[in-house]
């Protein structure tokens, strides 16, 4: 059986990997991913062989991980998070047609919108949105217009991405974007290292969020106009009280 397993990870400790995510690992011959995604589960599985490759080498990664599958390996890709946000499904999917003998199974994990809003309350209670403020694969104008849209329509937020040293200002940006339609205390948070060594969070206004310096290992989530600060807690009702 030429079989490839797509593997959500989770935040990365063992304890946030879904029952079928661990059984997908132990299943495997090979597991393959980015180098800080495979350090956090080679402890896991030690006997494993490894096929890994450092960031911006992602489609040499899945077409890796397909070849390995096509020679009768038992493949896991690993993904932080769920595999299909902004994960390696996609990729995997798209050069499927050229292995045609390979059985692909996704297997969904805890995306840093859920295990992040675990963290800071109940962000995410209604309706929602995320958004990744990276340009590197999708023009800032097409972001610029999604935050606009998202503001408009009063979705509790979740932002990926939020900065990085060649994107210092970007939060800032989105902030802006995002005061012309919110309140400046619009209550927001953000999780940095969700579920790892050295995880920290904090509750504050948006216009405080705008001033804020963060980076690619932390979550941001801006309330709707319903969300908020209860005992230090993030809460977007969902209106039961209305019934």
């Amino acid at each position: 059986m030429k079989h490839l397993y797509v593997v959500g990870l989770g935040p990365g400790g063992a304890e946030f990997m879904t029952g079928q995510a661990i059984q997908a690992l132990s299943r495997a011959e090979v597991l393959c991913g980015y180098t800080v995604y495979i350090d956090l589960v080679r402890p896991l599985f030690p006997e494993k062989e490894v096929f890994t490759t450092p960031m911006t080498q992602e489609l040499e990664r899945c077409r890796r991980a397909l070849e390995l599958a096509q020679q009768g390996k038992t493949v896991a890709m690993v993904c932080s998070g769920d595999a299909g946000v902004y994960g390696m499904a996609g990729p995997i999917l798209q050069m499927a047609p050229e292995f045609p003998d390979v059985e692909i199974e996704v297997v969904s994990g805890v995306s840093a919108a859920l295990s992040g809003a675990a963290v800071l309350g109940a962000p995410l209670m209604h309706d929602f949105c995320v958004i990744s403020l990276s340009d590197l694969l999708t023009p800032w104008e097409v972001i610029e217009n999604r935050l606009e849209c998202a503001a408009k329509g009063d979705f509790s937020i979740c932002l990926y991405n939020p900065s990085s040293k060649k994107r210092a200002g970007y939060l800032a940006r989105a902030c802006e974007i995002l005061l012309a339609h919110r309140s400046p205390q619009t209550v927001c948070g953000w999780v940095k290292n969700i579920g790892r060594e050295g995880q920290e969070s904090k509750v504050l206004s948006l216009e405080e969020l705008k001033g804020e310096t963060l980076d690619m290992f932390t979550t941001v989530f801006i309330g709707a106009s319903s969300t908020q600060d209860i005992c230090g807690r993030m809460v977007t009702p969902r209106g039961y009280e209305r019934k």
